[in-house]
């Protein structure tokens, strides 16, 4: 397997507004109603696998958790998908910039 892309904070925090990067936050929904990053899609982690196939591949994505471990699963689940996908280094307990709450 390829070696998972890794994206610092405010590296995401730089490119985010970006029309072809989706955000995708792939915590519980329990964490994502303390907030999330704005614009960002939410789809848990064990739905991953079942959605998707709903992704448009031309997107390039960036994988989001609480610490950066799941969101590094879920980008490597994605990268053997063949999606241009990167993960968030450090997570949420790593974001210095704007939350949203839901």
């Amino acid at each position: 397997m390829a070696d998972i892309k890794e994206l610092t904070p405010a590296e995401v925090d730089s490119i985010r507004e970006n029309d072809n990067i989706q955000l995708i936050d792939v915590r519980e929904d329990e964490e994502v109603a303390q907030g999330m990053i704005e614009n960002a899609l939410h789809i848990p982690l064990g739905d991953i696998p079942d959605a998707y196939e709903e992704l448009d591949q031309d997107k390039k994505y960036i994988m989001i958790c609480r610490s950066g471990r799941r969101s590094h699963n879920a980008t490597a689940f994605l990268q053997e998908q063949g999606f241009n996908v990167s993960n968030m280094s450090g997570g949420m307990l790593e974001w210095d910039g704007e939350i949203t709450i839901k």
